[in-house]
């Protein structure tokens, strides 16, 4: 496991991305996967502050087993393909403190379809030594198959510099589609049929959706509470 070192020096944050990419590893699907875990994070209107939330849930029936949900200073500005030195830290916090363990993570972000093959899934993943995959809303880096199907599990490679570095997955009928990495200790095939079966209801996997319910409300207290 890699010690957790987040500087806030930007050249750095760019050194250590590039050093800690040779640490993601690729594997194939846990042989048993009980309880899928998802974080997301929301930041606080006019304060610098984000509000971080870890939801495991149990693995096939998607039942919530435990909620983690706890606000802190963002410590490093918003700069595109940095966004784990910004979000990582409490984010990591939270995932250290998870009383059950869980058998793979989802984060809302890139893992290695990333300028230095190291977005926030990748950080996280390797800091932990656990099973980890990007589910971004957005591409950031690569280029898109010019046509995908409509249908749920619609699916086209994402390449950079002649290389597959992602998937771009539709996951709900004639829905945008979402942006599958691999993070760490995990393969794009099984990353991609694992969203798929997290996806019942919307666009989002189930456990990054509800995490992201749980900090949108926290956010909105907060807002509220400062008015």
């Amino acid at each position: 496991m890699v010690k957790p070192y987040f500087p806030k020096d930007l050249k750095k944050a760019l050194a250590l991305q590039r050093e800690l990419a040779g640490s993601v590893k690729y594997a194939d699907r846990p042989k048993r996967v009980r309880r899928v875990a998802g974080v997301d994070v929301a930041y606080h209107r006019g304060r610098s502050l984000n509000v971080s939330a870890v939801v495991i849930l149990s693995y096939p029936d998607l039942e919530t087993e435990e909620v983690i949900c706890k606000q802190g200073p963002t410590p490093f500005p918003y700069v595109p393909s940095l966004l784990s030195f910004r979000e990582a830290p409490l984010c990591y916090d939270i995932l250290e403190s998870i009383r059950k363990k869980f058998d793979v993570l989802l984060v809302d972000g890139q893992g290695i379809a990333h300028p230095r093959r190291f977005g926030i899934a990748s950080h996280l993943g390797v800091l932990l030594n656990v099973p980890t995959i990007g589910c971004a809303k957005s591409r950031l880096i690569g280029k898109e198959p010019k046509r995908l199907g409509k249908a749920k599990g619609s699916r086209g490679s994402l390449t950079h510099d002649g290389e597959c570095i992602g998937t771009v997955l539709r996951t709900r009928i004639g829905i945008k589609p979402i942006y599958v990495s691999v993070g760490h200790r995990s393969r794009l095939d099984w990353a991609e049929e694992l969203v798929l079966e997290l996806t019942p209801r919307f666009r989002i996997p189930e456990p990054i959706s509800r995490a992201h319910t749980v900090v949108t409300k926290e956010r909105l207290r907060m807002e509220i509470e400062n008015d």
